[in-house]
């Protein structure tokens, strides 16, 4: 297909303000990608200078009291309360167990069994080896989701103009 030259000269020139259009949106870009950078610093500062301060205070007035009262309250009933009601009947079932055990031995039922001797078996490896790998799988995966990359959205090269 053969074009006339009036026609490749309009082509010539499309081409060259598409190329233009381009740069120009390279350079828009660019600029956009520096405001964004600067927004999300002064962000950072205002944050730090403006917010942390007043909800630290808040919370030190407010939050704290209350939860440091919380916390007393559930640490006397746990403490006078809940762990002498359950270390008593532990203690009872225990005491009734050992004479129940006692009685039968000394009927000539039962037998005392050896103590055995504890090893890490294979099931225990292999918990640990997944435990492990899953560990490090939750590190790796965090680290690159929080790494720090304030460029990634931005071509580091201008891209070449678009061929017509």
């Amino acid at each position: 297909m053969n074009l006339s030259r009036k026609r490749k000269k309009e082509l010539r020139k499309l081409q060259d303000d598409a190329g233009q259009l381009w740069e120009a949106q390279q350079v828009l870009v660019g600029h956009a990608a520096d405001i964004a950078r600067e927004a999300g610093r002064q962000l950072g500062n205002f944050n730090r200078e403006q917010v942390v301060p007043v909800v630290q205070d808040a919370y030190s007035r407010k939050v704290a009291p209350t939860v440091d009262r919380g916390l007393k309250i559930g640490k006397h009933v746990v403490d006078d309360k809940v762990v002498p009601i359950v270390g008593g009947v532990v203690g009872t079932a225990l005491s009734a167990w050992d004479v129940a055990n006692q009685k039968r031995y000394d009927l000539g039922i039962g037998h005392r069994p050896a103590p055995k001797k504890k090893t890490m078996g294979l099931g225990s490896v292999v918990a640990l080896v997944l435990g492990t790998a899953a560990a490090i799988g939750v590190v790796v995966a965090a680290w690159q989701a929080l790494r720090a990359d304030d460029e990634l959205w931005v071509a580091d090269d201008p891209l070449s103009t678009p061929n017509a």
